[in-house]
């Protein structure tokens, strides 16, 4: 009689393993000459990749010998090419597509180091047009203002592809915080700054403006609807600035530009 062989257990194929999912990253296509030169400049190290056209093949020599340094690809396109990478025709020739830099939370223990400086802080709430974001960080650069502080209310831009563009380098140059719980961040700050809300009417007229004890932080708001009534309880005092009357009110980035220079005029007299 034949003997029975014993049955073969065959263990279940075993499920391929899955590597951990690598979320995508969110790259920026910054364009333009000053603004690609304020990032090479300043943080080389993000730019992955580099983009020009046959006029900036010049300018581009010494980013593409960086960049060679770090094995990273620069190429030479043509103008077509050049639009589809930059997502516009607005690109002045020239793409670096880099690491966004990054935006940490506002932190209350650095108020007072940051008043220590004696420089202005620029904080929007609801600015939603990322060309105005850029405006503003563009001119607060020209003033040597060192951080912007954006709030989380839920219409405000962040940095993006436009607004690195249309700050020509400014975002490079000036620190950007956000803030949750925006009109409890304006009591904290006002420790230490003299925190200064805007309005389209019936705020302190700008030329009786003066010095205080403590650097200011100017405060701008929506482009339609200005700041929120909690942000402007949340502030020291109010300013307006005056005009003839012909139109309603200026570009936000137009007030920063003139609030700016009238808090720097300020500082210094101060001195």
């Amino acid at each position: 009689m034949a003997r029975r062989r014993p049955a073969i257990r065959r263990s279940p194929p075993r499920a391929p393993r899955r590597e951990p999912r690598r979320e995508p990253r969110t790259l920026l296509r910054i364009a333009g000459l000053p603004a690609v030169s304020a990032l090479f400049a300043t943080a080389p190290e993000r730019v992955e990749r580099l983009f020009f056209d046959d006029r900036m093949k010049l300018a581009a020599g010494s980013f593409c010998a960086l960049l060679a340094e770090a094995h990273k690809p620069y190429r030479l396109v043509k103008p077509e090419e050049l639009e589809r990478v930059a997502g516009t025709v607005l690109h002045g020739g020239i793409v670096a597509v880099a690491e966004p830099r990054p935006v940490p939370a506002f932190d209350p223990g650095e108020v007072a180091r940051w008043a220590a400086e004696n420089k202005p802080l620029l904080l929007l709430d609801g600015v939603g047009n990322p060309h105005n974001l850029g405006a503003i960080a563009r001119t607060a650069a020209f003033f040597g203002v060192k951080r912007m502080v954006l709030s989380d209310h839920p219409g405000q831009a962040m940095p993006s592809d436009a607004s690195y563009r249309i700050a020509e380098g400014g975002l490079e140059h000036v620190a950007v915080y956000r803030a949750a719980g925006f009109a409890d961040a304006l009591r904290r700050l006002r420790r230490s700054f003299r925190v200064l809300g805007t309005a389209l009417e019936a705020g302190r007229p700008l030329p009786s403006l003066a010095a205080a004890d403590r650097p200011f932080a100017l405060v701008l708001g929506n482009e339609e609807t200005g700041l929120p009534r909690a942000t402007l309880a949340a502030c020291d005092e109010i300013v307006t600035i005056g005009g003839s009357g012909l139109v309603q009110s200026l570009n936000v980035s137009v007030s920063a530009g003139i609030l700016l220079c009238a808090l720097e005029r300020l500082g210094t007299a101060k001195k």
